[in-house]
Parts: structure tokens; C-alpha cells; sequence
């Protein structure tokens, strides 16, 4: 469903009416975050050049993101002051800008807010909301807004742009990848894209330390009996490694590649919390579904988590019968109970998906 006039219009007012513009996205920001961030920032830095536009996140942006044009001036946590209005982008809902505690004049309806998002389960916490949940990204969201509003997209905002409509995509390849991607995507490039730049960047270009974890998520990977290829990371493994947080992203592809699994999942220790990204390639599971019932949401095919907690491994070993023992592993199929691994699995109980609402979770095992 495109935007209506009305709602770009509302959001016109919003920023007319402020001294200052506060554009903040969500925690752990991915491609579609700060590409989100940056161009609508500098949308409205080139159409409001007598206003102050600043750029906040509450973690620093990844290595990965350092090409695009403006990136250095995102700033942690910011400083909202009378005549202020907040652009939220990318932002599912208030707990992922982790403000929510620290400002909440910016949800209280103190301060004026627009919501530019795409996720289906968005509560609509701003003045003005403009959710499309149809969109594949929230950067193709900006663009339908900068065209309705008849906004130049020169070359440096299109990259942005561009970057966060190709992460969300999987690079064009997931399910997400409409004809009005395409559509968004070829705008874009005709408007001078720095589509080599973004390719390289995110998709041909991994730190050795990102190589190291990603090795260490895949050594990890068992089967459960649910259907799901599971892996886990550790605070020791970022350690290990000398990887960073942000450097897990994209690994989720990889251990959703199991053949024949109904969803993917790898659960990830951080500042004491356990957070799990889920993935699925089916049409009959929503995962959107399972992160709810821990309090977690997304989309349909891709969601996510977080608890507080720790993660506890344990070790499962399965007793069978000489005549099994001596038989080939083709003979009888591993399950997680029985695959021998270097790595024993993650003691977090795994919820089951369905085509159906799911049922109630098992006892968690997160020892918090």
C-alpha cells in the first residue's frame, strides 16, 4: 500500500513546526537502519537547510556501514530540548531505540514524533506514523516519500538508500524482493547509486575477526526436533575472536541455508541478555509469531528476541544398542539428542513454529 499525501503532509507540519530535527533508529542498527537514518537526515537537512538536523543511535555503527556519506556524525543518545520533533526510523517499537528510559519525553507525546517503519506489529507510537508494512525496507518507504513529495535523491543519499533496501533483501534474493523493489532499486541507481560500493561493502568483504565468529556460529549449528537449525555465540566466542556484536549479522543466512529445516536460529549472549535471531524460508511458519510469545516480534520470515539471562550449555548423548552402534550413520538420521558435536548445544528451550498461532513456550533454561 503506497503512502497517502495526507500522511506525508502530516509529517510536513511536524517538521515545519520544530527548531530542531532529532533522527534516532534502533539499537544494533543493520543496513536499512543507518541507510534509513542517513537519507532521511539528509533529505530534510537539503529541503530544511535553516534547520539542525542531528543523527542518533545508542551503539556505534559497524565497520561494515563506514562507506556511506555521513556516517561519523551519528552520535550516541541525544539531548531533546523545547521545540524538538524526532524522526524514528526502522524503529519496530520504543524499547529498540533503548530511550524509552532516558527520554521518555520523546514517547510520552511531549515532543513531537514521526514514525517511518515497516514492520507489521509497528504499535504506531508517534504523532504521525508512516508504516507501510508491504515495503521491503524502510529506505523503499523514504524513497515513495521523497518522490510524493517531489525531493531530489542526489547520488550520496541514493547510496545510502540503496544499502539499506539491498540488506533487507538479502542482496534481491529473499522472498521480500517485489516488482516495487526493483522498481525502487533501478529509481535509485538512475539517480546515481554507488551500487558497486554497496556490494562490496556489505556482501564481499568480511573481517577476519567476523570470519573467526561465523566459523565458530556454523561449528556450533544442531538440529532440533522441531525442525531447526540452532547455533549459539557466547561473550568467550566474541572474546575469542576479537569480534564485535554487530559483526554476528549476516551469519543467520548461513545457518539458514540447512536444507529441509523449518526455521533457523542462532542465540547470542550480550550485556546480559540472550538475544535470538530467527529466520525461515517456508510459508507456513511465522517466526514473527514465536519471537512474540518472548516478548519479541518482526516479520513473518525474519524476527527476533531478547531475555535476560546467560546462555548454559550442556551436553546430550543418546544410548542405543550394539546392532545400532555398529550400523553407518546413513542407517539412522542424527538427531540433536545423539549428533556428536566439540560443542555441546545451548540449554534454551526452542519454540516450536507453526502455521498457526504457537503454543504456549516450554520452561525457558536461561539462567539469568
Amino acid at each position: 500500500m503506497p503512502l497517502a499525501i495526507a500522511d506525508a503532509q502530516a509529517m510536513m507540519n511536524v517538521i515545519n513546526a520544530a527548531k530542531r530535527v532529532l533522527v534516532i533508529c534502533h539499537r544494533g542498527p543493520d543496513g536499512d537502519a543507518i541507510g534509513s537514518l542517513l537519507g532521511i537526515a539528509h533529505l530534510l537537512e537539503q529541503q530544511f537547510p535553516d534547520k539542525k538536523i542531528s543523527m542518533h543511535c545508542v551503539d556505534s555503527m559497524p565497520d561494515t556501514f563506514l562507506y556511506l556519506p555521513g556516517v561519523q556524525r551519528v552520535t550516541l543518545s541525544p539531548t531533546a530540548e523545547t521545540g524538538d520533533c524526532a524522526v524514528f526510523v526502522d524503529c519496530a517499537e520504543p524499547k529498540l531505540t533503548e530511550l524509552h528510559g532516558t527520554h521518555p519525553q520523546l514517547f510520552d507525546g511531549s515532543v513531537p514524533t514521526v514514525v517511518i517503519d515497516h514492520h507489521p506489529d509497528n504499535p504506531r507510537f508517534g504523532t504521525v506514523n508512516l508504516v507501510v508494512p508491504q515495503a521491503s525496507s524502510t529506505c523503499e518507504i523514504i524513497v515513495q516519500l521523497a518522490d510524493l513529495l517531489d525531493w531530489k535523491i542526489p547520488s550520496d543519499i541514493a547510496t545510502c538508500l540503496l544499502t539499506g533496501v539491498y540488506t533487507d533483501t538479502g542482496g534481491l534474493l529473499h522472498s521480500n524482493t517485489t516488482s516495487d523493489v526493483y522498481r525502487t532499486v533501478a529509481r535509485l541507481l538512475r539517480s546515481g547509486a554507488r551500487h558497486q560500493l554497496a556490494v562490496t561493502a556489505v556482501f564481499r568483504t568480511a573481517k577476519l575477526s567476523t570470519l573467526k565468529l561465523w566459523g565458530r556460529v556454523l561449528e556450533k549449528i544442531t538440529v532440533t526436533e522441531e525442525g531447526g537449525a540452532v547455533s549459539a555465540v557466547t561473550e568467550g566466542d566474541f572474546r575469542a575472536t576479537g569480534a564485535d556484536y554487530s559483526e554476528l549479522v549476516g551469519a543467520i543466512d548461513y545457518v539458514n541455508a540447512v536444507p529441509g529445516m523449518r526455521f533457523s536460529m542462532i542465540l547470542s549472549e550480550r550485556d546480559g541478555k540472550v538475544k535470538g535471531s530467527i529466520r525461515t524460508l517456508r510459508e507456513d511458519v511465522d517466526v514473527a509469531a514465536m519471537a512474540g510469545k518472548f516478548s519479541g516480534g518482526g516479520h513473518r520470515k525474519a524476527a527476533g528476541f531478547a531475555l535476560p539471562g546467560k546462555l548454559k550449555p550442556e551436553v546430550r548423548w543418546k544410548v542405543v544398542d550394539q546392532e545400532q552402534a555398529a550400523a553407518p550413520p546413513s542407517s539412522h538420521p542424527q538427531s540433536a539428542s545423539s549428533a556428536p558435536s566439540s560443542y555441546p548445544s545451548p540449554a534454551v528451550s526452542h519454540p516450536t513454529p507453526s502455521s498457526s498461532p504457537p503454543p504456549s513456550p516450554p520452561p525457558r533454561k536461561v539462567s539469568s
